[in-house]
């Protein structure tokens, strides 16, 4: 299985964006490319079921059109963190099924993009984080730093915690989710010193956009090395 886990500093830091924006590169490129988001909390109620925006954005974005339930397996209406959301549903989150659902559709692409949920340590059960589930999956990482007050602590602490899983840092994106933040190419150029992955694009303030729109390519080629 080829592909690349989507984590962040945070909740609402870019993921999605940053998952997008990677598969329509790939898909310029001539590749095959699916995705997933198997636990989503903070979705609307629908006449099809429970939906999740970022999960709709990466199954539109997708070289093929999956059914809804494989591109979110795991899907909460109420926006809190994603194990309290389970046990209010009498849900278990099963990192098996995830990475039977995973491996399957990484069969039937080129490149599978698995985003997270909230940030790297969020718990998903009793035992088990989100750290475990893409241990589980043994994709490398990409980490979008969402950029504010705070970001570089947060950055280092948690591509330590990811190298700490043993798991391979490919890349980090900034995103700009405060547009009005002071310094940004100075800290940007800190992060670049100091993290220990290639820096791949820095997203725009995506607030009231298109998926895609305005944003600058992502330099893929750190990616593709791998």
């Amino acid at each position: 299985m080829r592909g690349w886990f989507v984590t962040g500093t945070d909740t609402n830091v870019g993921k999605t964006w940053v998952s997008v924006a990677l598969m329509r590169a790939l898909r310029e490129q001539g590749h095959r490319v699916l995705a997933m988001k198997p636990v989503a909390s903070g979705c609307r109620a629908t006449p099809d079921g429970l939906r999740s925006d970022d999960a709709l954005l990466l199954q539109e974005a997708a070289s093929e059109r999956l059914p809804y339930e494989r591109v979110n397996p795991y899907a909460f209406e109420p926006p809190i963190a994603p194990h309290v959301a389970a046990r209010q549903a009498s849900i278990t989150i099963e990192l098996a099924r995830i990475g039977a659902e995973a491996h399957a559709l990484g069969a039937e692409c080129d490149f599978l993009i698995v985003e997270g949920v909230g940030g790297w340590r969020v718990p998903l059960n009793r035992t088990q984080g989100v750290s475990d589930m893409a241990a589980r999956l043994r994709l490398p990482v990409i980490l979008v730093v969402g950029m504010r007050l705070g970001c570089i602590n947060h950055a280092l602490l948690t591509a330590e915690s990811i190298q700490h899983s043993g798991l391979p840092l490919a890349g980090w994106v900034a995103n700009m989710v405060e547009p009005e933040m002071e310094a940004v190419a100075e800290v940007v150029r800190e992060l670049t010193l100091l993290l220990p992955a290639p820096f791949l694009g820095l997203m725009p303030h995506m607030h009231g956009r298109k998926p895609g729109q305005g944003a600058p390519a992502l330099d893929l080629a750190p990616l593709l090395r791998l």
